[in-house]
């Protein structure tokens, strides 16, 4: 019974049924000029497709919701009352044809997160007591080493503690060139080695993986609804009531039973209604497919609108990875290597980026023990104080060492801004009141920084700003290397949410970028906030309106490039749709236009609609190929 009931529901068996006795009606009819059993075939045919459209109907109304199920089972039994047998048999045959094709081709659009899913990995290779055990991936315990070797598929999320290999994380970032591994990289369950042998200390198992969280998030993406949508839903809330009274009025005006159930056919927004979730579901999982997870399709809408584009600099245009580049000596009674020794002892209880490579390089120079200072007191946006073995340090920018009474400042200030006009980021040193130096350091630009500012102007993005506390010098030198429109420099925290909200003003829709805690009050003023990089972090994957899984700056304006297309499509789909019902409408009153007519071609239009959202699967070429390094200054942000 099971099997029959199963065999029932498959998707073409009642299309097929239907059709069968369709075509057996006609037989009949044409051998014996028609008759009862040439109807009653007829009749079945629109009962076997019938059937589920009126449980349907029936179960909508019980959620007191009238739905375009309700508008076909009126037009069908009343087809049926009034005589009208194979209207009603056509229109459906061709309703079940109809949805079995759009469930079809509606589980394509789908298809990325279907993709995903099939890339969790099953089994994993163990290593346990020195033996290789294969078991089930989900089983592998945090912190038990598991072997990937080559073709093999990551099972965990994981640090690679020996050997080194290829993995290919396009599932992930949407890279397809396989990354480099080795000792102390992160991996990713879901990712496919390409060669090579690494072993796998796992950090995340199941559902505590960075693909997990993925799934999830395109999961609730493309079930969140767009503004559009929830007004569309609210059009149709009181569409499809005004219908049936349209119908109803036009039968007792005209007396013409046929044209008021005709209207009803016509009159099904089945195309409307699909026009824009289906834009959505194809939208969000392209983007999953790249690398680029997107909140829902509010925010999807919204991305399509954005105008101006702010960039942190730091860890965004930049690498984020600076080194120490100059040790000036300003006062005669000062060593080189003494300068760079008691600047790295104050550093050394700094938490900014700027201290690591002071640190650094005094250890690499063995100028003894680099240890924490008794006192150290971070001045934001400015620098640090420290008291070191007894001396007083203060180590920032201009006004800092103005401030804390550091007198002849000329000399050092000179220094300062020829070293950030040639891009690099000057910390002035004061020891005991005098300044004793200059410290300078600089960062990488990151290759694709111009390529991605190009893109974003290519996108349609009119404003691109840099946001960041360095110097305006220092700035400036970075602003030119990759193409922004505007910088601003000397920033605070609060400053950058004082940019963004005055771009709001002037009418811009703003997508900030940034990756540091001191962008997250700007990233929350902003209309998108953009986290980069976010594959390793399960909060910017669950928190970011959109957040790009790997570090390619490129991903930011295919993202807008990709939500503008969504969006594009969706006012196409809304243009079909009402467009459809406006011809048929026109069909109906110059005649010509029946009810089975009516039905396929509103079947064909729902088949359009779903057609052109596919389009959006397909993978745009990208277009912009050119790339921008040098060394260039980091911020004091």
């Amino acid at each position: 019974m099971r099997n029959v009931r199963a065999m029932v529901n498959r998707r073409w068996a009642r299309p097929a049924a239907s059709g069968m006795l369709i075509v057996a009606s006609l037989i009949v009819g044409a051998l014996v000029g028609g008759g009862p059993v040439a109807d009653g075939l007829m009749i079945g045919a629109a009962i076997v497709a019938g059937s589920p459209i009126v449980v349907s109907a029936a179960r909508a109304l019980g959620v007191k919701v009238v739905g375009i199920d309700l508008l076909v089972s009126v037009a069908a039994i009343g087809a049926v009352i009034v005589g009208n047998y194979w209207e009603a048999a056509a229109v459906t045959f061709l309703f079940a044809i109809g949805h079995a094709l759009e469930s079809a081709t509606l589980n394509k659009t789908r298809s990325a997160l279907a993709e995903l899913v099939a890339v969790a990995p099953d089994v994993a290779i163990a290593l346990r007591d020195g033996v290789q055990v294969e078991v089930p991936a989900a089983s592998v315990a945090p912190g038990e080493t598991v072997l990937v070797k080559n073709g093999a598929q990551v099972p965990v999320d994981g640090v690679v503690i020996g050997g080194t290999g290829a993995i290919d994380e396009a599932t992930i970032t949407g890279e397809s060139i396989p990354a480099g591994k080795g000792a102390g990289d992160t991996v990713y369950a879901g990712t496919v080695s390409a060669g090579g042998f690494i072993q796998v200390r796992a950090t995340g198992v199941g559902s505590d993986t960075t693909l997990a969280r993925i799934i999830h998030r395109v999961e609730e993406a493309q079930d969140a609804k767009a503004a559009t949508q929830a007004f569309m839903d609210r059009f149709s809330a009181w569409y499809t009531p005004a219908i049936i009274v349209l119908a109803v009025l036009v039968g007792i005006l005209t007396g013409d039973v046929v044209l008021a159930l005709t209207l009803l056919v016509i009159g099904c927004p089945g195309a409307l209604v699909i026009s824009i979730p289906v834009s959505i579901v194809a939208g969000i999982g392209r983007g999953a497919k790249d690398g680029v997870l997107v909140k829902g399709g509010e925010y999807l809408e919204t991305s399509a609108k954005i105008s101006a584009v702010t960039l942190d600099k730091t860890g965004t245009l930049t690498e984020g990875r600076p080194r120490l580049t100059d040790v000036i000596v300003l006062d005669s009674h000062v060593q080189r290597s003494e300068l760079l020794r008691l600047a790295a002892r104050a550093e050394a209880g700094s938490e900014h980026p700027l201290a690591r490579p002071i640190v650094d390089a005094a250890v690499a120079e063995n100028l003894g023990p680099i240890v924490v200072p008794h006192e150290v007191v971070p001045v934001v946006g400015k620098g640090i104080t420290a008291v070191v073995e007894g001396r007083r340090l203060v180590i920032g920018n201009l006004s800092l060492l103005a401030g804390e009474g550091v007198g002849e400042l000329e000399r050092a200030a000179l220094t300062a801004d020829r070293l950030g006009r040639a891009g690099k980021t000057p910390m002035l040193v004061a020891v005991d009141g005098r300044v004793a130096g200059v410290i300078a350091v600089a960062d990488r630009i990151r290759e694709d920084a111009a390529q991605m500012v190009a893109g974003l102007h290519d996108a349609g993005v009119s404003t691109v700003i840099m946001l960041t506390g360095d110097q305006p010098a220092v700035a400036s030198a970075v602003a030119d290397a990759v193409g922004v429109d505007l910088v601003r420099a000397g920033l605070l925290p609060e400053d950058k949410v004082d940019v963004v909200a005055q771009l709001q003003a002037d009418g811009h829709i703003v997508a900030m970028v940034g990756d540091g805690v001191n962008d997250a009050p700007a990233l929350a003023t902003a209309d998108i906030g953009v986290a980069m990089g976010a594959a390793g972090s399960a909060v910017a994957i669950e928190t970011a309106d959109i957040a790009l899984m790997g570090d390619s700056l490129r991903k930011l304006p295919e993202a807008i490039s990709l939500a503008r297309r969504t969006v594009r499509t969706m006012r196409q789909n809304i243009v079909i749709a009402l467009l459809t019902v406006a011809l048929l409408l026109a069909g109906v009153l110059f005649g010509g236009v029946t009810m089975a007519i009516g039905m396929l071609v509103h079947e064909a239009s729902v088949l359009v609609v779903i057609g052109n959202a596919m389009r959006l699967l397909r993978r745009k070429r990208r277009v912009v190929e050119s790339s921008t390094s040098a060394l260039l200054p980091q911020p004091v942000n």
